[in-house]
């Protein structure tokens, strides 16, 4: 161990006399480690209500769309196929939607219908259903008298009054021309099932039936609307899409879920960062604390300044003593901070859940929100962010302190002792 280093660790220890100048210490590490571990929290509950957030808001949208321009998508194995060698990519599939009406006991509610393959990821939630069947069988087995099968959200069965096993009336835009005019292509579906709980803000608009009598109800046989590729995770739609674009030409259009609907999520970006420079600023304060008692301690300990100077100490060897003093304090908070923060976040949930119970209020409310649990997602890049920022400011706040010890004259500080 250097000198340095021993002298560092010597002034972090007071002496009966200089106890306040210790205590100030520890309070600066209890500065940073407060710091630290409230950015590591809040950026982990951030990220995990951004993610439920966009989940609510997106629900089964795909992750990349691929279209044609102003047409039906044709030979679409051959787009299959493409999507599936492309890396991060987990399903490809081909679909069929136009909107319609739905009409049941005077009343109408727009949709989108949809013509969906089994094995969709719509079937991965919870349904209401007759005698709580699968879904899946109803929809794409159905018994030989029976009509074909509909699913539908549960805000589009309350505009329409209409339950489980009762039958809807689909309308299309679609007309057929008779002597009498045109009359609006209709048919009847009976409804096999209603999502459980309320799904996306963009998933209430869709109705899905299966994927043949789709293509032959909406007149689209050996066709289709679009392929919609779904990947590891919504961070990789960008990268796919444009590795789908330098693979398909025009007329063919690729769009991201960020493209179709990133609007809806910027606000949430901006409030995570608006957090993050707010809560900054603790650690600052803290930083401000190490500054403080680095000065003090630089008064404090002018005569030895003074002795190790006159011993052969040089101004470089003076300053790493305090910059050294500096980064223990920022170091030992920023630990500290990490490993309280990473226990917080990793146990929001019961913590939040112990909280309700202690207390007997209602903190978080799953309704309101429509998640099952407190979100809280640990990413290590914020982490990472969290750890750099506070050693940064750690490191900034000794530099004058160390400098003006670094500048005393031996002469002056011993002239009247």
């Amino acid at each position: 161990m250097s000198y340095e280093w021993f002298i560092s660790l010597r002034y972090l220890r007071a002496k009966r006399k200089q106890t306040f100048i210790s205590i100030i210490s520890f309070i600066s590490i209890a500065g940073v480690t407060l710091g630290v571990a409230a950015l590591i929290l809040v950026l982990a509950i951030m990220t995990g209500f951004h993610d439920g957030v966009r989940q609510q808001i997106l629900g089964n949208v795909p992750h990349v769309l691929i279209q044609k321009y102003g047409e039906e998508v044709k030979g679409y194995d051959e787009v299959v196929k493409l999507a599936q060698g492309i890396p991060h990519v987990t399903a490809v599939t081909p679909f069929v939607s136009k909107e319609a009406m739905l009409l049941s006991r005077q009343n109408v509610a727009a949709v989108s219908i949809k013509g969906v393959r089994p094995g969709n990821k719509i079937f991965d939630q919870d349904f209401l259903s007759v005698g709580n069947q699968p879904v899946a069988p109803l929809l794409f087995s159905p018994a030989e008298d029976a009509l074909p099968g509909i699913i539908i959200s549960l805000d589009t069965a309350t505009t329409l009054g209409v339950a489980v096993g009762d039958s809807i009336n689909v309308i299309p835009p679609m007309f057929t021309i008779t002597p009498f005019g045109m009359i609006p292509k209709m048919k009847p579906f009976q409804i096999v099932g209603i999502f459980r709980q309320r799904g996306g803000f963009l998933e209430t608009y869709f109705g899905y039936i299966e994927f043949a009598q789709a293509q032959k109800f909406l007149d689209l046989e050996g066709a289709v609307t679009g392929v919609e590729v779904d990947v590891t995770s919504f961070d990789q739609a960008q990268p796919v899409a444009a590795q789908l674009r330098q693979k398909l030409d025009f007329p063919y259009i690729v769009r991201s879920w960020e493209e179709l609907f990133g609007s809806f999520l910027s606000a949430l970006r901006l409030e995570k960062l608006g957090l993050f420079i707010v809560l900054g600023i603790i650690v600052l304060v803290a930083a401000f604390n190490i500054a403080t008692t680095l000065i003090m301690v630089v008064m404090e300990k002018h005569k030895d300044i003074a002795i190790l100077r006159s011993m052969g100490a040089t101004s470089r060897s003076i300053m790493k003593i305090f910059v050294l003093e500096g980064l223990i304090i920022g170091s030992v908070g920023t630990t500290l901070g990490t490993l309280l923060g990473l226990v917080l976040a990793k146990n929001a949930d019961p913590i939040i859940k112990g909280l309700e119970g202690l207390l007997g209020i209602r903190i978080f409310d799953q309704a309101v929100y429509g998640m099952d649990t407190f979100p809280s997602v640990v990413v290590p890049s914020d982490v990472a962010a969290v750890i750099a920022m506070a050693l940064g400011i750690s490191l900034l706040a000794t530099i004058y302190p160390a400098w003006r010890a670094a500048k005393m004259d031996p002469g002056e500080a011993l002239r009247y002792e």
